[in-house]
């Protein structure tokens, strides 16, 4: 379907309000007058030149006869039938007979001729006729009220109409029926406006669901968040009322009730901030402490945090790591990020396992490995694992310490840094995290 731009539009509809009338008075014309010349047709038509030689003839014959009352009445029945009138006057310009006095100033043609007879003026005639211009201008009124009629029928079809629908489509979606059905138009700006309504539509519906997500994630992120601080909280309030209440009552009992209640504050405390490190990444985007970096470093000192605990449990970490692998980034959020992938790695490595981490530069990026010897990840956690709070069906008894916010956080640490992490299972069994970050000589560029 082609289009036609309002201002052709508006045009095209101008044109054929000034043609049509004069279409249809050159019809009138034509079919009055037989002929298409317009200085012929000033002439009145054949019937009518015959009724006025008639008329003529018969005054000009009965010059005695003009003062006769029977004879004027016998005029008068020939006049009205021609549509005619006639206005007889003396030599010296006084009315002898005026067939109809009301009608003289609608007739606005005349034929006017004077009655010689041997030389001497007996009087003058004044013939009063129809025009043929009002058939003609009625003719053209016609055809300008049936342009009128078109060109308005033709601008609520193209013009008011696909408007009034953008209005009840705009009504509609206030509603919140977004499936509305936008006009088609011909005309190109209402089809820009369309295409334009229907963007924004799709937007809105957007951003409609984008809100209805986050609320349904804030409500889950809040029962969540309830669940994780209710379960040590809970914990460490049981057996500190039993140190209160003087249950462990051995100096044995007392340590081990205090080893545990510092455990489920460090849970506590881990979870805490885990917390608000995600609600800084997500919501105040905070700015980097940008300066040259050693991924190498970033990782020793990760290692040194965890190392105690990896000991514990006899796990053995085992770190291959290459000259270079020089970054641009903030220390401190790096570190973060690597200390949750490396003590994911550890909590869902069993006892006696073993952790292995690479280290090398390749082009323009510095690449890294974290790979475990755990259970690895079901097909499930591979695509939900970076989702916030989300957690194995293995872990969801927390005995593994988790918050669900770690894998989140590092991943969103990355990314703001311009690199970018994925999970995946290694062939050989267990699971492997790879990333990388933009080199500094790369990113300095």
């Amino acid at each position: 379907m082609r289009s036609i731009r309002i201002r052709t539009f508006t045009m095209l509809c101008f044109c054929f309000i000034l043609m049509l009338p004069w279409i249809f008075y050159v019809i009138a014309h034509f079919m009055e007058t037989k002929t298409l010349s317009f200085e012929q047709g000033r002439l009145p038509s054949e019937s009518l030149q015959r009724n006025i030689s008639e008329i003529t003839q018969r005054i000009e014959q009965g010059t005695d006869q003009w003062t006769d009352r029977d004879w004027q009445n016998q005029l008068y029945p020939a006049l009205d039938e021609a549509n005619m009138d006639v206005l007889i006057q003396s030599a010296a310009g006084q009315d002898i007979y005026r067939s109809n006095p009301e009608r003289h100033g609608s007739k606005r043609s005349t034929e006017r001729f004077s009655v010689i007879e041997e030389g001497q003026l007996l009087g003058r005639v004044i013939l009063y006729y129809p025009q043929s211009n009002p058939i003609q201008v009625m003719a053209a009124f016609a055809g300008l009220l049936l342009a009128l009629f078109v060109v308005g029928m033709e601008m609520r079809r193209f013009v008011l109409k696909p408007l009034e629908k953008l209005g009840n489509a705009a009504r509609q979606m206030a509603t919140g029926d977004w499936e509305v059905r936008l006009p088609i138009s011909r005309v190109t700006e209402i089809a820009e406006v369309r295409d334009g309504f229907e963007a924004m539509v799709k937007g809105m519906e957007q951003s409609y669901r984008i809100q209805a997500e986050l609320e349904e994630e804030r409500r889950f992120v809040i029962a969540a968040v309830a669940h994780d601080l209710r379960t040590p909280l809970f914990a460490l309030r049981g057996y500190l009322d039993g140190l209160e209440q003087g249950i462990a009552q051995t100096p044995e009992k007392m340590a081990q009730y205090v080893a545990v209640c510092k455990d489920k504050s460090a849970q506590l405390d881990r979870l805490v901030e885990d917390l608000f490190t995600f609600t800084k990444m997500e919501y105040m985007e905070p700015e980097l402490n940008t300066e040259t970096v050693h991924l190498n470093r970033v990782i020793r000192n990760s290692l040194d945090s965890l190392s105690p605990q990896a000991r514990r449990r006899g796990i053995s970490i085992a770190f291959h790591e290459t000259d270079g692998c020089t970054i641009r980034g903030d220390i401190h959020l790096l570190e973060r990020a690597m200390n949750n992938l490396l003590d994911n790695a550890v909590r869902h490595t069993a006892a006696g396992g073993d952790i292995e981490i690479q280290c090398n530069q390749a082009g323009d990026r510095v690449m890294f490995k974290i790979r475990d010897t755990g259970q690895g990840f079901t097909a499930e956690e591979l695509e939900r694992v970076f989702e916030p709070l989300y957690r194995g069906e293995a872990s969801r008894s927390r005995s593994t310490g988790g918050s669900g916010l770690g894998l989140t956080i590092s991943q969103r640490i990355i990314r703001q840094h311009g690199g970018g992490l994925a999970a995946s299972n290694h062939p050989e069994g267990g699971a492997m995290l790879e990333g990388w970050l933009p080199a500094a000589a790369f990113k300095q560029q």
